[in-house]
C-alpha cells in the first residue's frame, strides 16, 4: 500500500480508516484551496457584521455563558477572545496521550475548514503547523464537562498559539512563547469570535474516542484469538460456530466472529477429535453472540463519531450566504457521551467473557491439570493470574457506569445540563488497559492448556501464533515469578502484529 505522503484539510470528509492512516503514515496536513476559500468567505462576512450592526452577537461582541449579556467594545473584540483561552485553561490531572493531541489538532483543524466558524486562514494554518511539526501542546485528561464543548482541554491545547501554555517538542517541554521563537514564528493575534471558535467544539471527547476506537479494535481482535486458542485447551467444539447458527440469528457482528473462528480453527486436529461432552460452558458456546454484539456496538460507536467529526460543534454558527450568526447547541457532547458508555459497556464483556474462559481452564476438567501444572499442590501454577483477571475485571465494572447519566450545572445555571462526555471518553482508555492485561493473562493460560493436548496439533494459524509465543514465555513446569511471566506477555502483545482474515467455507 503506497504511503501517503499529505492531505488537504477540506478536501474530503474525514473517516475511521483515512486517520488511522494519516496517523500510520506520518502524514503531512495542508489546506486545501476550497478550505482556504471557505474560511476567508466566513472571516470577511463577521468582519463586515460587526462594524455594521448594533445587534449583540453571543461571543463575538458579548461575553461568554452567563455573561452573554455584557456588551464588549470593537477595541476590545481581540482581548476579550485572548482572556478566554486564558481564563479556560483548567485542564488538569495527567498529560493524554500525544496521539490525542495530535487528533484534537486535526480535527480541529478539519472543523474550522468547513468555513461557519469565522476564524482566520492563518489561525487554521498554525494548527496544521503545530501538527506538521509535532510541537504537541501540554493538554490534561480532567476538567471538561462535554457541555460548551471540551472548553478546558481544548483552551490548553491552543494556548501556544498565542504564545502561552506549554508544548512537548523534540523531547523536551517547553514553554509556548519559546515553541513559536524556534520556528521564528508571532502569536497569533486572535480576532473576534475566534478564541470561542478554538475552545468550542467536542475534539478532546472526540479525538479521545478514535484512539479508543483503534486500541479496542486491536483488543477484539486479540480476545478472538486468543478466545479460539483457549477453546482448543478446553477441547471444546465447533458445532457453536456453524453457519447455519448463525443465519437464523442474523446479527451482523454474531455472523462474523463465527467466521472468524472457523477460519481460526480449519484444519486443527484437536478441535475435529471426537469429543465426550456434548456442550461446552457458555464462555465457550456463546463467543459468537457475546464477541459478536461487542463488535456491533463498536460499529455503531464509529458510525456516530464519523457524523461527529464531520460536523461543525462550536458555537455561534456563522452562516455567511444566509446572514446569519446563530447561538445553538451544536457543542453538547450528548450524541458522542451516550456512545462511548454504551462502548465501556461493552468492551468490558471482552474482559468478563474471557475471565470465565481463564476460570475453566484452571478447574481441571477434560483432561487438564488442576491450575494448569503437573504437580498442584506443591505448585500453584496458574492459580492467581485469574485473580488478578478477575480483579481487573471488577474494576471495569466500575468503569461501566455511565458517565453521561450524571450532570453538575455550571456556569451560574447556564449550562445546565451537561454531558460529561470527557469523562465517558478518558475512561475508556481505563477499561482498555485492563482488557490488554486481561488478553495477556488468557493467552497464557491458553497456551499453557495447549502444552497438555499434546502430540494433538491446532490449527496452522494457532500453532503460529503458539510458536512464536513460546519463543518469548516457556511452558511453565514448576512454579515461577508470574509478574515476569505477564510482562513478557505484555510485550509480546505490544510487539506482534495481530491481523486475522477469515476464508471462505
Amino acid at each position: 500500500m503506497a504511503k501517503l505522503e499529505t492531505y488537504a484539510i477540506g478536501s474530503s470528509e474525514l473517516t475511521y480508516d483515512l486517520i488511522e492512516t494519516i496517523l500510520r503514515d506520518g502524514t503531512k496536513l495542508v489546506l486545501s484551496d476550497r478550505a482556504i476559500e471557505k474560511i476567508k468567505h466566513c472571516r470577511e462576512y463577521l468582519d463586515k457584521k460587526t462594524e455594521e450592526t448594533d445587534v449583540p452577537i453571543y461571543g463575538v461582541t458579548t461575553g461568554f455563558g452567563s455573561l452573554c449579556s455584557k456588551h464588549i467594545s470593537s477595541e476590545e473584540l481581540g482581548t476579550l477572545q485572548e482572556n478566554l483561552v486564558k481564563s479556560h485553561s483548567c485542564s488538569v490531572g495527567t498529560p493524554i496521550d500525544e496521539t490525542i493531541v495530535k487528533l484534537m489538532l486535526l480535527l480541529k483543524a478539519h472543523a474550522l475548514s468547513m468555513g461557519f466558524s469565522g476564524v482566520q486562514v492563518e489561525t487554521v494554518q498554525r494548527i496544521l503547523d503545530f501538527y506538521n511539526n509535532d510541537i504537541l501542546p501540554i493538554v490534561y485528561d480532567r476538567g471538561s464537562l462535554g457541555a460548551s464543548g471540551d472548553l478546558a482541554p481544548l483552551a490548553n491545547l491552543f494556548l501556544p498559539l498565542i504564545g502561552e501554555g506549554e508544548v512537548m517538542f523534540q523531547g523536551k517541554r517547553r514553554s509556548g512563547k519559546e515553541a513559536l521563537n524556534i520556528f521564528g514564528w508571532n502569536p497569533i493575534k486572535l480576532k473576534s469570535k475566534e478564541g470561542l471558535a478554538l475552545l468550542n467544539g467536542t475534539q478532546f471527547m472526540s479525538a479521545n474516542g478514535i484512539k479508543a476506537l483503534i486500541d479496542g479494535w486491536h483488543i477484539v481482535n486479540c480476545f478472538d484469538l486468543f478466545g479460539a486458542m483457549s477453546l482448543e485447551g478446553f477441547d471444546g467444539r465447533i458445532e457453536p460456530f456453524f453457519e447455519g447458527i448463525q443465519r437464523v440469528r442474523p446479527h451482523k457482528g454474531q455472523i462474523q466472529t463465527a467466521k472468524v473462528f472457523r477460519s481460526l480453527l480449519a484444519g486443527s486436529e484437536i478441535i475435529k477429535r471426537e469429543k465426550k461432552h456434548v456442550q461446552d460452558p457458555y464462555s465457550f458456546r456463546c463467543i459468537p453472540q457475546v464477541h459478536g454484539a461487542v463488535k456491533d456496538a463498536m460499529i455503531h460507536v464509529t458510525n456516530v463519531l464519523h457524523t461527529e467529526i464531520n460536523s461543525v460543534t462550536d458555537n455561534p454558527t456563522v452562516f455567511p450566504d444566509e446572514d446569519l450568526v446563530v447561538s445553538g447547541g451544536n457543542f453538547h457532547g450528548e450524541p458522542i457521551a451516550l456512545v462511548f458508555d454504551y462502548m465501556g459497556v461493552a468492551l468490558h464483556e471482552l474482559g468478563n467473557i474471557s475471565e470465565r474462559r481463564v476460570a475453566q481452564l484452571i478447574l481441571g476438567l477434560r483432561g487438564l491439570p488442576e491450575f494448569l501444572v503437573a504437580k498442584p499442590g506443591l505448585n500453584s501454577g496458574f492459580m492467581i493470574p485469574q485473580y488478578a483477571a478477575a480483579s481487573m475485571v471488577s474494576q471495569n465494572k466500575m468503569y461501566a457506569w455511565p458517565a453521561s447519566c450524571d450532570s453538575i450545572v455550571s456556569s451560574n445555571g447556564q449550562e445546565d445540563l451537561v454531558s460529561m462526555g470527557a469523562n465517558a471518553a478518558t475512561k475508556l482508555h481505563k477499561i482498555i488497559s485492563n482488557l490488554h492485561y486481561i488478553a495477556a493473562i488468557e493467552l497464557m493460560n491458553a497456551a499453557q492448556a495447549l502444552d497438555f493436548r499434546r502430540p494433538l496439533k491446532s490449527s496452522p494459524i494457532i500453532e503460529q501464533v503458539y510458536e512464536d509465543y513460546r519463543k518469548a514465555v516457556p511452558f511453565v513446569e514448576d512454579d515461577v515469578v508470574m509478574e515476569d511471566y505477564i510482562k513478557k506477555t505484555m510485550e509480546f502483545l505490544d510487539n506482534y502484529d495481530i491481523c486475522i482474515e477469515t476464508v471462505e467455507d
